[in-house]
């Protein structure tokens, strides 16, 4: 009989953006679904972590306005 493997929240923070990005084999994947049904505090970094993706990306879509990108230029010419 094969019994899963229960993993600890070190174990399941560790490999959180993996899973995020769906970059973890089945069995680990298998495992952190395991960990996260039952763990809240795992479960809420998760939500925490995926909500703030999302605003980034939204963030990215915006265009800083000229006078900020002429600032940052002549910030980095100076350099």
């Amino acid at each position: 009989m094969n019994e899963d493997k229960v993993i600890g929240c070190e174990e399941a923070l560790a490999r959180l953006f993996e899973y995020i990005d769906h970059e973890l084999n089945p069995c680990h994947g298998h495992e952190m679904d395991e960990h996260l049904s039952r763990c809240l505090s795992c479960y809420s970094r998760l939500e925490f972590e995926q909500r703030l993706r999302v605003h980034l990306q939204e963030a990215a879509q915006e265009q800083a306005p000229d006078e900020l990108q002429n600032k940052v230029k002549a910030l980095i010419m100076k350099l």
